[in-house]
């Protein structure tokens, strides 16, 4: 069955043009006018665009003691209503596990559920010589990222030996390294004087995790990779020292080796939003913190400029009260102590929104940019391109119809993700989806949702190639 959606305007990374694209099954077959096809989707006056793609997601992820609330298809139901047609969720391998077998334990938490197109980063926490030996397979199991904690001593963390001997397998067999950089030691010491001092509120899991530590980590990491000779990218950097790191190695000539991303929620929220009255500072806990205002302009500046070339939302989402009416556990867990608040925040549903509006309409940066990171450069940096990412003969017909003067409310109310807060509650957003199809198939229109559990695909991606 083909599909024509006629009338809009096609933007890409890099181009703006006006044209009808025609879909037949799953592909984009031809772009360009007079087209004729079974079904029409009017795009007059709106924007075509490719499916968003969220490179660092956190979906059904157990997590200090209780699990994150959004599930392979409540999750995706979220992403597709914001625009985002592919997500890359990272499979936490358990102690003592192969990583085949942690990706098993993954794609059995997709199966059956997943509505949009997905991937895997394999986050490695356990490295004997025979998981060592294991990651020269992970491009045949279709996985060719692999992360690493700097951070989160005694569960997540690995030292600098385990990573390095990660970055040397990477370089050899054409993975791309992500490392979570702050420096675990150091806040593992300020958390345990925190509490002895009975300094227990959210506040001060901003305040025992500062910019520095991640400033320090984030240039250990690329000095190693330099060293190793591998690529590496930077997750959720959020403060300008991280930031001038990746930045000042990209200039002096690593500009195909260094990557760096940010979050959405890093650019409208600081450190403050953790001392909110009462316990409501929890909502915003999360690692890396917020950092300060000035930290949100130069993060602003970063993504304009390339120093920074992808926008993620490490949607990682808990109940702000769980525990209620068979829900799971959420962040009152961490009521009398903040270092046991479940670490994560919701946002897969909102990234391509408050971009648009705060970025594209704020005069951030351009509408082009903005497709480039939110769809193209994830694409091309986890090996999924031009499959995806892009509007062209041959690619996936994961394509979003963008209204770009339909307005919208956030309000967790409204919103799909599976959780009882939004972080943008009450944020007035000019532009959204107006149709939303993966593959050719809709998955929402007008507000609808038209999609299906169990039809999301898992996606094989190439080798990264520096």
């Amino acid at each position: 069955m083909s599909t024509l959606i006629k009338g809009g305007t096609i933007v890409t990374a890099s181009d703006t043009y006006q044209a009808d694209v025609l879909i037949d099954g799953e592909k984009i077959v031809t772009i360009g006018h007079g087209l004729s096809a079974d079904t029409t989707i009017d795009a007059t006056g709106k924007y075509v665009i490719p499916g968003g793609i969220d490179v660092h997601t956190h979906l059904d992820m157990p997590f200090g003691g209780t699990v994150s609330s959004d599930d392979f298809f409540t999750g995706h139901r979220a992403a597709a209503f914001g625009g985002t047609t592919m997500h890359i969720d990272f499979a936490i391998q358990p102690k003592g596990a192969t990583l085949r077998e942690t990706l098993d334990i993954w794609h059995g938490k997709a199966s059956g559920k997943a509505a949009v197109d997905y991937g895997f980063h394999v986050a490695i926490t356990d490295l004997p010589q025979s998981v060592m030996d294991e990651i020269k397979n992970c491009p045949d199991y279709g996985v060719t990222s692999l992360k690493l904690f700097m951070a989160y001593k005694g569960a997540l963390m690995v030292d600098d030996a385990t990573l390095f001997k990660a970055m040397q397998q990477a370089a050899e067999h054409g993975l791309l390294i992500m490392v979570h950089a702050e420096n675990g030691d150091a806040i593992d010491i300020l958390v345990k004087e925190a509490i002895d001092a009975g300094n227990l509120a959210p506040k001060y899991h901003a305040l025992t995790r500062p910019p520095e530590l991640e400033a320090e980590a984030t240039e250990r990491a690329i000095r190693l990779s330099e060293v190793a000779g591998s690529p590496l990218y930077v997750v959720h950097v959020t403060n300008a020292g991280a930031m001038e790191a990746i930045r000042d190695a990209r200039a002096r000539g690593r500009s195909n080796q260094i990557f760096g991303e940010t979050c959405t929620q890093y650019f409208f929220f600081t450190k403050d939003d953790l001392a909110r009255e009462g316990f409501e500072g929890a909502k915003w806990v999360c690692s890396p913190p917020y950092r300060e205002k000035y930290d949100q302009e130069a993060l602003w500046g970063a993504v304009a400029s390339n120093a920074l070339q992808v926008v993620s939302t490490d949607h990682c989402p808990f109940w702000y009260e769980g525990g209620k009416d068979g829900r799971t556990a959420g962040k009152e867990l961490g009521k009398d102590n903040f270092a046991a608040i479940p670490n994560g925040c919701p946002g897969i549903e909102d990234r391509m929104m408050v971009l648009y509006t705060a970025g594209v309409r704020g005069g951030r940066f351009s509408l082009n940019r903005w497709v480039e990171l939110c769809c193209t450069n994830p694409a091309k940096l986890f090996g999924c391109y031009p499959q995806k990412g892009t509007i062209a003969p041959g690619a996936d017909a994961d394509v979003v119809v963008w209204d770009p003067n339909a307005t919208y409310t956030i309000t967790a109310d409204k919103q799909h993700q599976n959780t009882d807060y939004n972080l943008y509650e009450g944020m007035e957003v000019t532009g959204m989806p107006s149709v939303v199809l993966s593959r050719g198939r809709v998955l929402v229109q007008d507000g609808e949702w038209k999609g299906e559990q169990g039809a999301g695909k898992f996606v094989k991606r190439n080798r990264f190639k520096m």
